[in-house]
């Protein structure tokens, strides 16, 4: 009986979620039909409790910060008339769920969270940028590891409707919230993309995973890893003053360009 009544919880929630996170956006977050960049969110990931990648020297959520927090005064200072939210200046720990709706209730117009990558051994190297989308069950290792964090919440079942990190199944619902904001989001990460090259750096392509710090996102919204933890002449890039102000400058072309092209 016990089995039949989780079955069915299971179904309930599959089916009832999609439609729930429909209503939310058509009902609170429909884009302005003249389409204009004035609020901008950025999360600095994990925090507190949570550390992210480990590197030698250093931690993912004390780089993810400084970048964040160095990335938001560069965009106010260069983008005149653009409003920069943080979801964290300080180390502490902000439920995943939350992140993303404090940038919903706030109307922004851009989400850009901020992570470092890490991968087993030390070749690994690289940039990429990830959008909510579709996704295969057997390309998850990234998100998993991100959507990890969610173990650390409280009530993190209720708060993302019944999603499990560690069940295949719940990535299911998330594949079926496709953001309605996906063409830009992907644009905008393209962006991202081609500016790190542009500065020399490897590009790991854009990736669509079901992440939960996007997956409720009523705006474009990317993750980007700015490189490898675990990679020592990575690490000591980002470490380094040099390193975070050329992250941070290609991360404020591609939003200048972003802005430029959506405001046409």
């Amino acid at each position: 009986m016990k089995s039949d009544l989780n079955s069915s919880k299971r179904k309930f929630i599959f089916f009832l979620a999609p439609a729930i996170f429909l209503f939310m956006v058509l009902t609170s977050a429909t884009p302005p039909q003249a389409y204009q960049i004035r609020t901008i969110v950025i999360d600095a990931g994990h925090g507190g409790k949570d550390s992210g990648a480990k590197g030698s020297r250093s931690l993912e959520k004390n780089l993810a910060l400084e970048v964040a927090l160095k990335l938001g005064k560069e965009i106010e200072r260069q983008l005149p008339g653009v409003r920069v939210l943080y979801t964290r200046r300080t180390d502490e720990f902000i439920d995943l769920y939350k992140r993303i709706r404090m940038a919903n209730a706030a109307k922004a117009d851009i989400f850009i969270s901020i992570h470092c990558n890490s991968a087993p051994g030390r070749s690994a190297r690289g940039t990429e940028t990830i959008v909510s989308g579709s996704h295969r069950l057997g390309e998850q290792a990234a998100a998993i590891r991100e959507n990890a964090s969610l173990l650390l919440e409280e009530n993190y079942k209720e708060n993302y409707q019944g999603f499990d990190p560690k069940d295949p199944e719940s990535y299911i619902i998330f594949s079926l919230m496709k953001n309605q904001y996906r063409e830009k989001s992907v644009k905008l990460a393209n962006l991202m993309q081609q500016e790190y090259v542009k500065s020399g750096r490897v590009s790991r392509g854009i990736l669509e995973q079901g992440l939960a710090v996007l997956a409720e996102a009523g705006m474009p919204a990317v993750l980007t890893e700015i490189g490898f933890m675990n990679n020592r002449e990575e690490e000591a890039f980002m470490i380094s003053d040099k390193g975070q102000q050329e992250i941070v400058q290609n991360l404020v072309d591609a939003v200048s360009a972003f802005k430029k092209s959506v405001e046409r």
